[in-house]
């Protein structure tokens, strides 16, 4: 096969890659945000089971997870209840809420406390608070881990060949059938490119939020 036609080839895997990042980071940012106000709860039975589920997701293997969320369905109901795009798209969401979900949750924790109390005599609505004294700080904070966490995404995708998504990295393995190994080595430019464009974002947001000093 020539250049352009395993480029071609790549380029339909890396589409896929894309939806599976995109879909996730879209999902898990605010599940994850929620999640954390759930394990800072005051109610305990909440705090207590939310922390156990972020334990539990954390602790286990993605690909695993991945495994579970398509295939243990099936053996309870006796046939698949959704296809492997979504399986992946749910289980990459669970996972990664929960790891954001920490990051939220040390990112609010951080901001003292006199703070809020400060905003309440002021007159100001918790909502209020949090809004636009609170959060602007927790941004700024959580930059650089939630960049880490997200590159991380990036590779991530990968997994989801083990339950038969065509990613790029399925891609490149078809070809390698065709009796040519460079493809695959030709997908880590894919994904360098995107991880240098992200590695620049996340640098831009840093100095944007450099005005608030914490």
């Amino acid at each position: 096969m020539s250049f352009l036609e395993v480029t071609l080839e790549l380029l339909s895997g890396f589409s896929m890659t894309l939806a599976i990042f995109s879909l996730t980071l879209l999902l898990a940012l605010p599940l994850g945000l929620l999640i954390s106000f759930c394990t800072m709860s005051k109610f305990k039975p909440l705090r207590y089971t939310f922390k156990v589920i972020v334990w539990i997701v954390r602790g286990v293997p993605l690909m695993l997870f991945l495994f579970i969320v398509y295939y243990f369905p099936g053996f309870v109901l006796g046939s698949p209840i959704y296809g492997r795009f979504t399986a992946t798209i749910i289980a990459f969401v669970v996972n990664y809420a929960c790891y954001f979900s920490e990051i939220f949750r040390a990112g609010i924790e951080a901001i003292p406390q006199g703070q809020t109390e400060a905003g309440l005599v002021l007159g100001m609505t918790r909502i209020q608070i949090f809004t636009y004294v609170t959060l602007q700080q927790v941004i700024k904070r959580i930059i650089p881990p939630m960049g880490n966490e997200i590159i991380t995404l990036v590779k991530d995708t990968a997994l989801a060949r083990v339950i038969t998504v065509v990613e790029i990295i399925w891609r490149a393995e078809q070809l390698m059938s065709k009796a040519i190994i460079w493809p695959l080595f030709y997908t880590a430019v894919f994904y360098l490119a995107f991880v240098g464009a992200l590695t620049l974002l996340f640098g831009y947001l840093e100095k944007k939020q450099g005005y608030y000093k914490i």
